[in-house]
């Protein structure tokens, strides 16, 4: 009996050394946390891919816009005039008409495509610098471990947050390209 009590004083002591030990290392080890998805809106190469995004999406609106006002137009057309064409004249228009909606439709689609790539093409280069960036403000600055802040992180003091330190970096780093 006195040889288990000995046995688990000593196992409980050997838990709290090394419980100690972790301790004081995890305090030396320096945490960074940035929120990239910020990163990505205030630096300088993200602002001009968001106005670049932002111009082609109002291009495609518009034009899908047009579409939609003439299938509207259409669409009344029909139904005022319906009561006095034959039923192979309605049958006619109406077939036009959902062909053009469905025509309508795999344009919309295509922008939603063509404004999904186009974010893509922009993002890729920055995001690639970015994570070059990172690492050597990390290596450099001593840190263990950047976190994204979107990305898990519940709680975290000012203290750690280097979003603005990375966004000076980045478009430091963006405009040697």
């Amino acid at each position: 009996m006195v040889r288990r009590l000995v046995s688990s004083a000593g196992a409980v002591l050997c838990a709290l050394l090394l419980v100690c030990a972790v301790d004081a290392r995890a305090q030396e080890l320096k945490l960074g946390v940035m929120n990239v998805q910020r990163v990505l809106v205030e630096c300088a190469a993200g602002k001009d891919a968001k106005q670049r995004f932002d111009q082609k999406m109002k291009e495609l609106q518009a034009s899908l816009q047009t579409e939609e006002q003439s299938l509207e137009a259409m669409q009344k057309d029909i139904e005022v005039k319906s009561s006095a064409w034959s039923e192979e004249t309605k049958q006619e228009k109406m077939r036009e008409f959902q062909r053009k909606r469905r025509e309508a439709q795999e344009k919309a689609e295509d922008a939603r495509f063509e404004l999904k790539t186009m974010q893509d093409k922009e993002l890729a280069p920055i995001l690639n610098t970015l994570e070059q960036v990172v690492a050597a403000y990390g290596e450099t600055h001593g840190y263990a471990l950047i976190l994204d802040s979107r990305n898990g992180v519940v709680f975290m003091t000012k203290s750690i947050d280097i979003t603005e330190k990375i966004v000076t970096e980045l478009d430091a780093a963006m405009a040697k390209q």
